[in-house]
């Protein structure tokens, strides 16, 4: 039987969150070598700007458990 996405996703969704953080990653550099330098700095500006407006209380957040919660949600219409 073959895995699919959506499959892959929800055990992923049932792991404990640094486990989920650390295949992020390994996700997300599994495209390091293709990256364009000016696309990256652009990238690193807009996460400094991102995190600067953070801490100045100037975005709303939303908490983990939500998140989740309609990722899950989303999940189960797919199927």
């Amino acid at each position: 039987m073959q895995t699919t996405l959506e499959q892959i996703t929800h055990e992923a969704l049932g792991l404990p969150r640094n486990q989920q953080v650390r295949l992020a990653h390994y996700l997300l550099a599994l495209d390091d070598a293709g990256a364009d330098p000016d696309v990256e700095k652009a990238w690193e500006e807009e996460i400094g700007a991102r995190m600067k407006a953070f801490r100045e209380g100037r975005v709303k957040t939303v908490p983990w458990e939500q998140v989740q919660a309609e990722l899950k949600e989303t999940l189960r219409q797919c199927k």
